[in-house]
């Protein structure tokens, strides 16, 4: 049973998607005046999280995605696109 003081939550529903980490990223880097497209390429090419500001926590959630599935989940994107 539970006390009326405990709180529950549903860690689930406040993970987000890959999708919308890389957008919260774009906008970060956006908002920087970097070139967003140019950043995030080089850091999934390079690994190298130097490439994506820490403006708005968006390096720590970029860092918290595989690469290798973000890279997979894009090209998968992009030809069903079709």
């Amino acid at each position: 049973m539970l006390d009326k003081n405990t709180k529950m939550f549903d860690s689930f529903k406040t993970q987000k998607t890959n999708k919308e980490i890389v957008r919260e990223v774009y906008d970060a880097l956006v908002e920087r005046e970097y070139n967003p497209v140019d950043q995030l390429v080089g850091y999934l090419v390079s690994g190298d999280p130097s490439y994506i500001t820490s403006y708005n926590n968006a390096r720590s959630l970029i860092k918290g995605i595989d690469r290798d599935e973000l890279v997979a989940e894009m090209l998968k994107s992009y030809i069903d696109a079709e």
